[in-house]
């Protein structure tokens, strides 16, 4: 029973943060608190990652369409979650770090099919799915070279800007959000905000913190849109009932 308590308090606090707060008593060592506070922050983000995309999802389904959804940005935004998931897990970071990636990454594959799948690419989005479920296996299975990998994470950095400027584009071209969910959309800024910190201290890996920062900024002109056309929709609806009044 001791032994399975020591391992679940690992999940919070580092061997030496449990010998300061629980040994020592010292309760404002500085590094342990950022230390815990980036595992609490980090677990808090993988059980919010449960749902971030699935206000998306649902609103897809809901409506049947997938328009206003940029494919090529989902697919783009996959690669990314899924560059970063296999890396960190072959690196062997600690799972509050990286751990959303899996959620959010079965979660943006979900919405690649559903697009596919609406746009009438049905037999496309069944081969993709095999297609994506054999490259994941190989490349968690420990035959890629962990320099591959790395490769592939620091790609992230452009892709991650690419795919949401992307999207920034179809929503300025369209001159609405379409289908994006407000809600998904402002749970990935303030996630991807929040893991500039867990990356930080949890990893010190720099194309990780460079990559989170790019999809801070990237998220953040996303969310200023959905405002933006939000409002504009409103004014339009507010003109619409005068004129019928």
């Amino acid at each position: 029973m001791a032994e399975y308590i020591r391992k679940a308090t690992l999940f919070l606090f580092t061997q030496e943060c449990i010998k300061e707060y629980f040994n020592k008593f010292n309760f404002f060592h500085v590094g342990c608190f950022k230390t815990t506070l980036s595992k609490i922050l980090g677990l808090g983000i993988i059980g919010g990652s449960f749902l971030v995309k699935v206000p998306q999802i649902v609103k897809i389904l809901k409506n049947k369409s997938g328009e206003g959804i940029n494919i090529l940005s989902v697919l783009l935004d996959l690669f990314a979650i899924t560059a970063m998931s296999s890396y960190s897990f072959c690196s062997r970071f600690p799972f509050s770090a990286w751990g959303d990636g899996v959620f959010l990454g079965l979660q943006t594959l979900i919405i690649a099919i559903l697009v596919m799948h609406y746009n009438g690419d049905t037999a496309k989005a069944i081969a993709f799915l095999s297609a994506y479920i054999a490259v994941i296996s190989t490349a968690n299975s420990g035959l890629t070279p962990i320099n591959v990998l790395w490769a592939c994470q620091a790609m992230n950095i452009p892709i991650v800007l690419i795919s949401k400027f992307m999207q920034a584009y179809t929503n300025y071209s369209n001159g609405s959000t379409g289908q994006l969910s407000a809600v998904t959309c402002l749970l990935l800024f303030f996630g991807s905000l929040a893991r500039i910190f867990t990356s930080i201290q949890e990893t010190g890996d720099t194309t990780m913190i460079l990559m989170y920062v790019c999809s801070t900024l990237a998220n953040a002109v996303i969310v200023t849109q959905l405002f933006y056309y939000w409002n504009i929709e409103r004014v339009k609806s507010k003109e619409k009932i005068k004129k019928k009044s």
